[in-house]
C-alpha cells in the first residue's frame, strides 16, 4: 500500500485520502500557485498506525526518505545539513476541517548545529535562535506531552525581567539563552534531551500527530460536529517559509468574504515578522489586511488575484493562509471557509446572483443547523441603553448572551454540569479549552483577532465571541478580569454582545434576531425542490402567525388541550370534570364551546384557506384539576361544594398509569359530549369564516388521538358526523371536512388497512408512538437514557430521532397497509421528530406525505427535504 503521495500527484477530489488540507494544497500545486513543495502522508496511513504500530511504521518511514530525498533535490537543501538546512512544517489535515483540534510542529529539522547553519546562511543569528525556540516548544506540547504553559512562562519571566514589552524586541542573545532554558525544561519534565536526529524528529512529529486524532478535544470536536472517528487524519510534510524573517516578512490569515456577515471582500489579518502559529493562537493581535496593501503594495495585489481565482476555482469563500518571506508571497492553506449562519446563507445568495452557483447548490451548502443560528438573539435595545459597558473588543462572532464568568474550560464545564449559563474568559483559547467552549453561551478573549483560534470556532458553533479585548487584563491564576478600576471576579454575571464586540455587566434580556429576508430567499428556494410538505405544530394566534412567516403549509397539529388552561377556561372546564349527570354537564360544556369558537375562528381567519388539522381532547382529565390546597379551596367555593367532594373526585380521576389510562378517544367513547362539543366549534366557526372570507377554502380535518382499532374508529365517527350534519341541516350550509386519527398506538400500526376504511387521513404520534413501542416513559427516561448511551446500549434517544429498527419498522408497515387500501390517502408526522433533520431523511424514504414540527423547526425541515 502506498502511504505517501507528493503535491503533484494529489487532486483535490481526494480528500478522503488526503485530508482536506493535502487535497487542496495539491490542487494549488497544479495550478501553478507559489505553494512551498512538499508531500502528505494519507489517513489510511494513519488509520493503520493505530492498529499496527510498528509494522506500518517500517514502511512508512522508508517512503518518508524517498519523499525528503525528492524535497532535497528540488530544493537544493539538505535535511540535516548543517551549511543549508532543509526544515519543514508538520501539519495534520482530515477530511473535514477542524480548526485547531490537531496538531503543528513548525521549523523541524532545526537542532544545535544545524541552528548555526540557519543563522549563517541567513546572516540572521536572531531569526535562527526564534525558529528554534518556536520549534523546541511545540514540539515539547505536541510530541512529548510537556504542558505549554511552561515555555510561556519562562518567556513571560524573561520578558518581564528585561523589561521587553513584546516578542520582537528580544535580540539573538536572548533567544540563545531562552533555547538553553526551553531544552532543560525537556530534562526536567520527560528526563530526556531534545532530539538532536532531523529523521527521528520528524518520526516522532508524525507519530504525534496520528495519535493526536484520538486526543480528548479532537474527539470532542468531531462529536459536536458529527464528524465520524474511522476518517484519520493526513499528515502534510511541506517545506518551511519564514514570516518571522523580519519586518520584509509576515503571515496572516484571510477569507476572501466576511466570514461573520458574509459581506463580499477580503476579510482578514496579518502579523509581521511572526509564524502563523501566533496569528491563530492570538497571542499578538495582528493588523487588518488592508494595512497590507500600505506596507506591501505588490504582495497585497498578488494576493487579491489568487484570492479570486481560488474563490472562483472551489466556487466558495475560502479561507486562506499565507506566509511572506522577504516580500514573497505563499500560499500555505485553502479551504472553504468556516462561518456565521448569516454568512453562509448571505454568501450562498451572492454567489447564485453572481452566476457562480445554482438555486440547488446553494441549498445544499446550507447546514439545517444554521436557521437557529441565523436568528442569533440580539439584546433588548432599550434595555441595552440602560447597561454598563465593561469593556470593547473585536466582534468575532454575532449574537447576543448573559452569563457566570469562568477562567477555565474545566470550570466552565463544571459549573454547566450545574446548571449555571457560563461565558468562558480566557487571555487566548487552545485546543484544549474546547470542552469548555462547548457549554458556553459566550467566549472573550483578551489577546487574538478575528481569525484567532476563538473566533473560528466560535463562528462554526454558533457561539457569540469577543476577541482581543485588550483592556481586559485576565488574571487565570486569580480568576478575576479587570477593566480600568473594575474588577470582575469568577461566577460574577456578564452579557457579551458579539456583533458590536460590547462587554457589559450584569444580564440584559434578549429577543430573537431578525434575518427573515436571508431565510426566506434560502426557504423560497428549497420550497422549490422539495417533495413533501412541511407544516406547523400550533395553536395560538403568535405561533400560526410565525408559523406562516417560516414557510409552514399550514397547521399539521392544533392541540386543543392547549386552549383550556386561560384562567376562565380552566375554570370551566374544572365544572365539567366535577358534572354529575347531563345537565350539570352541559352547561360549562356550552361556556368551553364559546371558548373554542373562539380561537377556531382566529385560526382560520389567520390560515385563509390553508391546512388545518385539529387534534381533540387527548390528555386525561385529571391533568386540568387544581393540585394545590388553595387552588383546590377555591374550586370548592366556586362551585358550592367542600373541600373533601373535590378531593373525592380527584381521587375518582386518579390513575396508575395515566398516559395509558381514561384518555384520548377513551374518554371520548365514556363521554362523547365532550368531542362532539368540540366538533360542533369547529365545523360552527368554518361556516361562519368562509361566509366572510369567500376567497379562502377552508376544510378542516378533524383528528381522533389514540385510536386502536377500526371499531373504536368507526363508533367515533358515526357520532362525529351525526354533529356535523345536525349543524349543516340547522344552519343550510355545508362544508367539505375531513375526520381522521393518529396513528401513535401500536396497534393501529399494525392494522392501518382496516382503520384506513374509516379514516381520510393519518398523522404519526411519534412520541407516544416509541413510548408504546419501547415502554419507556419519554417523562422519565431522562434518568437512564444518558447511562443506555454511554454503556452502548442505545445509539441514540429515540425520542429524539426516530428508531428506524423499532419504530421505524412499525411506521414503514402502517404506511405501506394504509396505501395497499387507497393510495390517495395523506399520511403525516406529526411528533417532534418531524422538525428532526435525522428522521426527516428515514420519513421521506417511507412515503409519508408531510411532516408537522414546532414552528421554528419549519426552515430547517424544508431545508433538509430539500437537501434529499
Amino acid at each position: 500500500m502506498k502511504y505517501v503521495i507528493d503535491f503533484l500527484e494529489g487532486s483535490k477530489e481526494q480528500a478522503d485520502l488526503l485530508g482536506g488540507k493535502g487535497a487542496n494544497l495539491a490542487e494549488m500545486t497544479k495550478l501553478k500557485l507559489p505553494v512551498p513543495t512538499g508531500f502528505t502522508i494519507t489517513t489510511e496511513a494513519c488509520l493503520a498506525y493505530l492498529k499496527e504500530k510498528e509494522q506500518v511504521l517500517k514502511e512508512l518511514n522508508e517512503e518518508i526518505q524517498v519523499h525528503i530525498h525528492s524535497m532535497e533535490k528540488s530544493t537544493a537543501k539538505k535535511i540535516g545539513n548543517v551549511a543549508d538546512p532543509l526544515l519543514v512544517s508538520v501539519r495534520s489535515g482530515s477530511k473535514f476541517s477542524m480548526p485547531g483540534m490537531m496538531d503543528t510542529i513548525l521549523n523541524l529539522g532545526l537542532n544545535d548545529e544545524t541552528v548555526l547553519g540557519l543563522a549563517k546562511k541567513t546572516s540572521d543569528e536572531r531569526f535562527a535562535y526564534d525558529c528554534y525556540r518556536r520549534l523546541l516548544q511545540m514540539f515539547g506540547d505536541v510530541v512529548c506531552g510537556i504542558d505549554k504553559n511552561r515555555f510561556e512562562e519562562q518567556l513571560d519571566f524573561y520578558k518581564s525581567k528585561n523589561n521587553y514589552q513584546s516578542d520582537t524586541e528580544m535580540q539573538a542573545a536572548d533567544w540563545q539563552e531562552l533555547v538553553t532554558v526551553y531544552k532543560d525544561i525537556f530534562l526536567e519534565v520527560i528526563h530526556q534531551p531534545f532530539p538532536q536526529d532531523p529523521y527521528e524528529q520528524l518520526t516522532l512529529a508524525v507519530e504525534a500527530v496520528f495519535r493526536s486524532w484520538n486526543n480528548r478535544r479532537a474527539i470532542t470536536y468531531r462529536r459536536l460536529h458529527d464528524i465520524s472517528d474511522s476518517l484519520g487524519t493526513a499528515v502534510n510534510i511541506q517545506e518551511m517559509v519564514f514570516g518571522n524573517f523580519g519586518t520584509d516578512s509576515g503571515t496572516g490569515v484571510a477569507f476572501t468574504r466576511n466570514p461573520a456577515t458574509g459581506d463580499k471582500g477580503i476579510f482578514g489579518e496579518f502579523l509581521l515578522n511572526a509564524q502563523g502559529e501566533d496569528v491563530v493562537a492570538g497571542v499578538r493581535t495582528p493588523q487588518p489586511i488592508s494595512q497590507l496593501e500600505t506596507l506591501m503594495p505588490e504582495v497585497y495585489q498578488e494576493f487579491l488575484k489568487i484570492s479570486h481565482l481560488l474563490e472562483c476555482h472551489y466556487k466558495d469563500m475560502q479561507d486562506i493562509e499565507f506566509t511572506i518571506e522577504n516580500r514573497k508571497l505563499y500560499i500555505l492553506q485553502t479551504r472553504n471557509g468556516k462561518r456565521t449562519a448569516k454568512s453562509a446563507f448571505k454568501v450562498c445568495i451572492q454567489l447564485v446572483e453572481e452566476g457562480i452557483i445554482s438555486k440547488k447548490e446553494a441549498i445544499q451548502r446550507i447546514n439545517p443547523t444554521m436557521v437557529t443560528q441565523l436568528l442569533h438573539p440580539v439584546f433588548e435595545p432599550d434595555e441595552l441603553e440602560k447597561a454598563t459597558i465593561f469593556a470593547k473588543g473585536l466582534p468575532a462572532s454575532p449574537g447576543a448572551a448573559s452569563g457566570n464568568i469562568y477562567f477555565t474550560a474545566e470550570g466552565a464545564k463544571k459549573a454547566s454540569e450545574q446548571g449555571e449559563k457560563v461565558i468562558l474568559i480566557r487571555q487566548e483559547t487552545s485546543p484544549e479549552d474546547i470542552e469548555g467552549m462547548v457549554v458556553s453561551e459566550a467566549i472573550v478573549t483578551s489577546r487574538g483577532g478575528m481569525t484567532s483560534h476563538a473566533a473560528v470556532v466560535a463562528r462554526g458553533m454558533g457561539v457569540c465571541c469577543v476577541a482581543g479585548c485588550e483592556e481586559i487584563y485576565v488574571d487565570e491564576f486569580l480568576e478575576q478580569a479587570t477593566a480600568g478600576n473594575v474588577i470582575l471576579r469568577q461566577g460574577e454575571t456578564i452579557s457579551v454582545d458579539g456583533t458590536t464586540g460590547t462587554i457589559y455587566r450584569g444580564s440584559i434580556p434578549y429577543v430573537e434576531g431578525d434575518e427573515w429576508q436571508l431565510l426566506e430567499t434560502i426557504t423560497d428556494w428549497a420550497k422549490e425542490e422539495a417533495s413533501i410538505g412541511v407544516k406547523a405544530n400550533a395553536e395560538t394566534p403568535a405561533d400560526i402567525k410565525t408559523a406562516l412567516k417560516l414557510g409552514a403549509e399550514g397547521i399539521g397539529l392544533a392541540r386543543t388541550e392547549h386552549m383550556f388552561f386561560g384562567e376562565k377556561r380552566i375554570f370551566e372546564m374544572r365544572k365539567m370534570i366535577l358534572a354529575e349527570n347531563e345537565e350539570s354537564l352541559m352547561k360549562p360544556l356550552n361556556n368551553l364551546k364559546e371558548f373554542q369558537k373562539e380561537d377556531f375562528r382566529t385560526m382560520f381567519t389567520l390560515l385563509k384557506g390553508k391546512a388545518s388539522t385539529i387534534r381533540l381532547l387527548d390528555p386525561p382529565l385529571h391533568e386540568f384539576l387544581p393540585q394545590t390546597e388553595e387552588e383546590i379551596a377555591h374550586l370548592a367555593s366556586a362551585t358550592q361544594r367542600t373541600i373533601e367532594e373535590i378531593n373525592h373526585r380527584i381521587e375518582e380521576l386518579h390513575e396508575q398509569n395515566p398516559m395509558l389510562g381514561h384518555r384520548g378517544c377513551r374518554l371520548a367513547v365514556t363521554t362523547p359530549q365532550i368531542y362532539e362539543m368540540q366538533v360542533a366549534a369547529i365545523i360552527e366557526s368554518a361556516l361562519e369564516i368562509s361566509q366572510k372570507e369567500t376567497d379562502s377554502v377552508i376544510v378542516p380535518e378533524i383528528m381522533i388521538p389514540l385510536i386502536g382499532s377500526q371499531a373504536e374508529m368507526k363508533w367515533l365517527r358515526e357520532r362525529l358526523e351525526q354533529t356535523v350534519q345536525s349543524i349543516f341541516s340547522k344552519t343550510g350550509q355545508a362544508i367539505a371536512y375531513k375526520i381522521g386519527t393518529m396513528l401513535e398506538i401500536p396497534r393501529a400500526c399494525l392494522t392501518a388497512e382496516k382503520i384506513a376504511e374509516v379514516a381520510d387521513f393519518f398523522s404519526f404520534g411519534t412520541n407516544d408512538l416509541t413510548q408504546l413501542t419501547y415502554g419507556f416513559s419519554r417523562d422519565d427516561s431522562g434518568k437512564f437514557i444518558s447511562a443506555y448511551q454511554e454503556k452502548k446500549l442505545l445509539k441514540e434517544d429515540p425520542f429524539q430521532h426516530i428508531d428506524e429498527d423499532g419504530v421505524g419498522i412499525l411506521m414503514k408497515m402502517a404506511v405501506d397497509k394504509i396505501r395497499s387500501y387507497d393510495a390517495t390517502i395523506k399520511i403525516g408526522v406529526c411528533g417532534e421528530v418531524g422538525g428532526d433533520p435525522q428522521s426527516i431523511r428515514f420519513l421521506k424514504k417511507i412515503g409519508v406525505d408531510y411532516i408537522s414540527c414546532s414552528p421554528y423547526r419549519i426552515p430547517a425541515a424544508i431545508l433538509t427535504i430539500a437537501q434529499e
